[in-house]
């Protein structure tokens, strides 16, 4: 069960760790900071295959804990335009010009990639 959002701990070996309540970056977990799992505050990658949880798991997750994840996440939001010095109104322009353009910018990405 979900009890709370929360970060996680940071792994300094950056292994990968799938389930869980404990990790931040995990794959597949509860209430932390990661993909695939329920309850997290936010998304965050570390790299690692992706375990996804069912959607159903997702849907049971009681809407306290959801409304205390979407808090949690838009304050790390917040914090992170603020460390970068970019306002709300920046990020949304971003955003809109870089969605744009997104794909043409993975497939350059990749042909880099196959270049190097």
């Amino acid at each position: 069960d979900v009890s709370s959002p929360k970060h996680g701990k940071v792994d300094p070996d950056n292994m990968p760790h799938v389930g869980g309540n404990m990790w931040a970056g995990g794959t597949g977990g509860r209430d932390t900071a990661g993909l695939g799992g329920k309850g997290g505050p936010y998304r965050l990658d570390a790299g690692h295959t992706v375990y996804q949880v069912s959607q159903a798991e997702k849907d049971a997750v009681p809407e306290e804990v959801k409304r205390a994840a979407r808090e949690m996440g838009e304050k790390a939001f917040k914090q992170r335009l603020k460390e970068i010095q970019m306002s709300e109104y920046d990020a949304s322009t971003y955003e809109r010009f870089s969605g744009a353009v997104r794909r043409q910018v993975q497939s350059l990405r990749i042909i880099l990639d196959n270049l190097q």
